[in-house]
């Protein structure tokens, strides 16, 4: 069936999707005519700078490193500040994540954190009913009406009266929204999910004494950043409200962005409040851009921690970029999940958090990201302790010089046969759970986003493309990688059972993958071919445009 609803005024936007009864709330003709709006205005500016990166990548491939830009070297040099930060955004020392699925905010809201980025990206299959449920959720969270029963249990979900600031992720500027479409192509996922959020909700957030707060995730340059400060001027001026009122942390979680940390924090200075180090996607990242060349061969991904090489350097860079322009720097995530019924396992994971975030604060960051409810306390403590003050931001670490080669200092360590078939199995469980609409998903005690699954193959990937020995002295070879993957193949289907293999669309995730680490060269997102898989047309489409 289909429906048709004009507008005489361009740019029209077109929703081609399943409608269910209540998506009528955010789908409204107004709504849809401001996302269209932004992806008239800035969508071939978005599609230029993802062409950017194709661009650098010849060159990086090419031997080119990256490298601090001689072009940006006053604003690096010269002395400025960021606008400010909200009174509630001056103490940030524990941020929990997580989806835009309705029970888990609530618990996320509760967790006894001081800030709840509620993700639209990484931890969140962007399936279109779980992309407008969220907006539904976000909807209801800012009329204060957000709660939720449990239809199995009957358990009622309700907001305590303190809750967690809320902060939120749009999906990357290289997504698209399959299911919106202006003039007959897709629009940019960031600006949908932005553009939605903000048309329903900055008003009401303004008026319960909070804000439109972001997480802008996945940035490689200062020019994207400016495309997003642009964005976000724009959409105040439309909204009617006092410029600067959006307030983003941007995610450092793309190598060539380690190198603009200034840039990115200038082209923002009226909105941007502060840097997060994004640790799992930075390391795909640092694969993804310079993997080609065998001086920076990583190790098993186990080895590959934030105490040393680079992922310290770029850590302590960040911490002095954003306190000498009094921006907050915030840590990483502590993947950690409580273990249930082994107190051993799980009094490890804890310490292993808490040493995690010993570190962090001891640096000089901010605060910290954790995964579950449960972690909050254990990161809370630390961050008292060390921090008992509302941020570190007088720690300018002017005792540290961190440069180019500091940032691409590989780690070192060994290729293990375990350590492939980790990735192996680590990476299909992760994607299968994504085709089925789950982004966050508990693997072996950890819990694991999309990250884990770029790490995986991309890790395979370099393996196979450099001729990777492991270290018993034999080659990473595609033979190898097949036997591996066929026998992790076999024992997921005997621990899952071969119900529920086949419901959990492994079978499809393993093909995927395996295309992806066999790939010549290596694709940008997995997420990207993972999409059109959970994209396809149904009966129940419904064509919707932007009306008044």
């Amino acid at each position: 069936m289909s429906a048709a609803v004009e507008r005489t005024d361009e740019p029209s936007l077109d929703i081609i999707a399943p409608m269910k009864d209540l998506y009528a709330r955010v789908l409204t003709g107004d709504a849809l005519a401001f996302v269209a709006d932004l992806e008239e205005r800035f969508g071939e500016r978005r599609r230029e700078l993802i062409e950017a990166r194709a661009e650098r990548q010849k060159r990086f491939d090419a031997g080119e490193l990256p490298d601090f830009l001689a072009e940006t070297k006053d604003i690096r040099e010269s002395d400025w500040k960021i606008l400010g930060t909200p009174e509630e955004l001056k103490d940030r020392r524990v941020e929990i994540t997580g989806p835009v699925d309705r029970k888990m905010m609530i618990n996320a809201f509760n967790s006894g954190a001081n800030v709840f980025m509620t993700d639209f990206e990484d931890a969140s299959s962007p399936t279109w009913e779980n992309m407008i449920d969220g907006q539904i959720n976000l909807m209801d969270y800012a009329q204060s009406t957000l709660e939720y029963t449990d239809p199995k249990s009957g358990k009622r979900y309700r907001m305590d009266e303190k809750t967690a600031t809320l902060k939120v992720r749009p999906r990357g500027l290289h997504m698209t929204e399959a299911h919106a479409e202006l003039r007959g192509q897709p629009i940019s996922a960031s600006l949908f999910d932005f553009g939605l959020y903000m048309f329903h909700n900055a008003k009401a957030l303004l008026a319960r004494g909070t804000g439109p707060y972001f997480y802008l995730p996945k940035m490689e340059s200062h020019l994207e950043a400016k495309l997003w400060d642009d964005v976000f001027t724009y959409t105040e001026e439309v909204l009617g409200l006092e410029h600067g009122t959006i307030k983003a942390t941007v995610l450092i979680e793309t190598l060539p962005a380690a190198f603009e940390m200034d840039e990115i924090l200038y082209a923002l200075k009226d909105h941007i409040v502060g840097l997060n180090c994004g640790r799992w996607d930075y390391i795909f990242s640092y694969i993804k851009r310079i993997g080609k060349h065998a001086e920076y061969l990583l190790p098993d991904r186990s080895q590959v921690t934030m105490g040393e090489a680079f992922l310290k350097a770029y850590s302590l860079l960040l911490i002095k970029t954003c306190h000498r322009r009094g921006a907050h720097a915030m840590g990483g995530m502590a993947a950690q999940i409580p273990v249930k019924g082994d107190e051993a396992l799980n009094a490890a994971a804890f310490e292993k958090v808490r040493a995690d975030k010993d570190r962090e604060a001891s640096f000089g960051h901010d605060g910290t990201w954790v995964a579950h409810p449960a972690l909050v306390p254990v990161a809370k403590d630390v961050f008292d302790r060390l921090m008992p003050q509302a941020n570190q931001l007088h720690r300018t670490r002017l005792d540290i010089e961190i440069g180019r080669e500091q940032l691409l200092a590989p780690h070192s360590g060994t290729i293990t046969e375990e350590g492939v078939r980790e990735n192996i199995r680590v990476g299909i469980q992760y994607l299968g759970a994504w085709l089925t609409g789950r982004g966050a998903v508990p693997l072996y005690n950890l819990m694991e986003d999309a990250a884990t699954a770029e790490i995986s193959r991309t890790q395979i990937w370099q393996q196979l493309k450099l001729k990777a020995q492991l270290d018993d002295g034999r080659p990473v070879t595609k033979e190898l990688v097949h036997d591996l993957y066929a026998d992790e193949m076999v024992k997921l289907r005997e621990t899952l059972g071969p119900a529920n293999f086949e419901d959990g669309r492994l079978a499809e995730a393993g093909r995927l993958f395996l295309d992806l680490v066999f790939k010549e060269e290596l694709a940008e997102f997995l997420t990207a071919p993972a999409y059109e898989m959970i994209t396809q047309p149904s009966a129940e489409t419904i064509v919707v445009k932007a009306a008044e």
